[in-house]
Parts: structure tokens; C-alpha cells; sequence
């Protein structure tokens, strides 16, 4: 078994080009871009919490990165450096390699150099802080949305947290979902690309972690406004043959408060419409207008069916102490 240190030389340290000075002293040397502002985010997955604890380790990997590079993408902002730490019940070298490779998998698709971290002995905990750069000024926030404004979403939220009921057992998906709902859930994608193209577009923007009502009511909160989102305009879930009525409300609700899919939930100005389907064209990702945020209470979110009725749902989303 490798010591701590021979763990780290051997699958966590690897060339930082992009830093002044990257792991192996106390700190990381970084130096911004000029007249750059930083962004940065932290998150931590926690085995039994944010994932299955037999997840293959590759794709925990991946998605440890991925989830910290979602919320530098809600920002609009150009991520550039990671920092790893991570509690480990044991230096399994199999497990490590896997992880790191899906890490690292990741943080070169993304172009992030990872400078530093920590390793320590404990129940399964992976922590990641991303940083990432952006114009002053031109950062995506959550409090830009005005009573008027387009609400958007990204790809098809709901896959994640169906993925997850087929792995615990809960439902049995006909074909393709088990694939696609799954690898929604294991690899997600951020939308790095998407938060870049729409700086200067979007008056607003969130990504969707903890599900599409809850984030949305981030925005409409910290805004000042609140959100009508219609279930004619919500994204199409794919359908197989045995799509009955219990599957129907199921992916319903996963689609407004399962959370996991790192999707874009965004606002915009209803003459800013044209250029998003722009973006969606050069980026090949659909993107959806949902609903419109309107003049009501602060932060109150309203499901409308086909006939304009109001919807309840009990769930708006995952609280960690709800």
C-alpha cells in the first residue's frame, strides 16, 4: 500500500502550465488573466448523499469535476484552475486510478488545470473548488430577472433523478431510458459553452443542482419577482412503448424537482429570443422557454397545466436539511 504522499505524486500531481506555481508547496501561485475577475465555486460530494456508494469511480470522477465547472457555467465565466481534496476510507490504488482518470478526463475537456488539494482517512467525501475568469461586470447573477422576461432551460432536466430511481430499484424504465436517464446521471455536461454565449443575453441565470422549481425560486427570490412555468412548454422526455400514466407523473416530477442534471435554467428578455436560438443551433442544445417571470410575491414559483389551472407539487427540489 503507497503512502499518502506516493498516492499524490503518483495519481493526483500532473503539469500546470497555466499556474505560476502548481502542487507541491504550501500553496498554488495563480495569476488572473488581465482585467479579469474571478469566480469561484466550491462543492462537495458525499458518499449516500450526492452518490451511490458503489458508482463506478471513472465516472465519479468525472462528475466530481463537472458538477463545480456547472456552477462557473451558470456565471457565464471561463474556468481555468481546480483544487481536489478528498477523505478516502482507504488507499484502494484500483479506486484511485479509475477516479482520477475520469477526473482528469475531465478537467482536459475543460481545459482546468488542477493545483493543489488534500488527501486525508475517512468515510467516502469529495470536495472540489473550481476557478474560473470573467469581464467585470459581465458575470451571469441570479438577481437580473425583471417581471417580462423569457424563462429558459437547458437540454432535458429529469434524466438524473430517473437515473437514480432505476439504480435504487424504484421504477423499471423501458428502453432508451435506462441509458440515457443513467449516463445523465453518472457523467453530466456542463454547460460551459452555453454560460459563455449567453453573456449579455441572459438577464439571469442558475445551474439546476437541486431541481427546476427550487433554482428557479433562487432566481425569482433573489430577483424580486416571481415565475409562472408551464407544463405545455417543458422539454420532451423521451418515451418508450410501456410509457404509461404512474411513468408519465414520475418523469413529471423528476423533470421539475429531481435535481442532479446540471442543466441551465436561464431569463431573458422576450427580443433576446432569436439569439438564443442561435445559440442553441451552434451549440446543437435545445433550449426551452418554459414560462415567464411576473410581478407576484418574491420568489413564489406557479406550475400552469394546458388549461391554465395552477399545479401543486410537493416537491420543489432537495434541501440537504429539508
Amino acid at each position: 500500500m503507497a503512502a499518502e504522499f506516493a498516492l499524490i505524486d503518483q495519481y493526483f500531481t500532473r503539469p500546470t502550465p497555466s499556474a505560476v506555481l502548481g502542487p507541491g508547496d504550501d500553496c498554488a501561485l495563480l495569476q488572473p488573466s488581465p482585467g479579469k475577475q474571478l469566480a469561484v465555486t466550491t462543492d462537495m460530494l458525499v458518499a449516500g448523499t450526492h452518490f451511490l456508494p458503489d458508482t463506478d469511480p471513472k465516472n465519479l470522477g468525472w462528475k466530481a469535476l463537472a458538477v463545480n465547472l456547472s456552477d462557473l457555467a451558470a456565471m457565464g465565466a471561463t474556468p481555468r484552475w481546480v483544487t481536489l481534496a478528498g477523505a478516502l476510507p482507504a488507499a484502494d490504488e484500483a479506486w484511485i486510478g479509475q477516479f482520477t482518470a475520469g477526473f482528469f478526463a475531465c478537467a482536459d475537456e475543460y481545459g482546468v488545470d488542477v493545483v493543489g488539494g488534500d488527501t486525508t482517512r475517512g468515510p467516502l467525501n469529495i470536495c472540489v473548488t473550481a476557478l474560473g475568469e470573467i469581464e467585470p461586470g459581465q458575470a451571469l447573477r441570479r438577481d437580473g430577472a425583471k417581471a417580462g422576461d423569457q424563462i429558459w432551460v437547458s437540454g432535458r432536466p429529469g434524466l438524473a433523478s430517473l437515473g437514480l430511481a432505476q439504480l435504487q430499484g424504484k421504477i423499471q424504465l423501458p428502453e432508451p431510458w435506462p441509458r440515457l436517464c443513467i449516463g445523465a446521471l453518472e457523467k453530466p455536461r456542463p454547460r460551459v459553452a452555453l454560460g459563455q454565449a449567453l453573456v449579455g443575453i441572459a438577464s439571469a441565470a442558475i445551474d439546476v443542482s437541486d431541481g427546476l422549481l427550487a433554482d428557479l425560486g433562487h432566481i425569482a427570490e433573489r430577483s424580486g419577482c416571481a415565475a409562472a412555468v408551464k407544463l405545455v412548454q417543458l422539454p420532451h422526455l423521451p418515451k418508450g412503448e410501456s410509457y404509461d400514466a404512474d411513468l408519465r407523473r414520475m418523469a413529471l416530477e423528476c423533470q421539475l424537482a429531481g435535481g442532479d442534471d446540471y442543466e441551465l435554467c436561464f431569463t431573458a428578455p422576450g427580443p433576446q429570443s432569436q439569439a438564443i436560438s442561435r445559440i442553441a443551433a451552434d451549440l446543437e442544445l435545445p433550449l426551452w422557454c418554459i414560462g415567464e417571470m411576473t410581478a407576484g410575491p418574491s420568489g413564489e414559483v406557479t406550475v400552469f397545466d394546458p388549461d391554465g389551472k395552477a399545479v401543486e407539487f410537493e416537491h420543489k427540489g432537495f434541501d440537504h436539511f429539508g
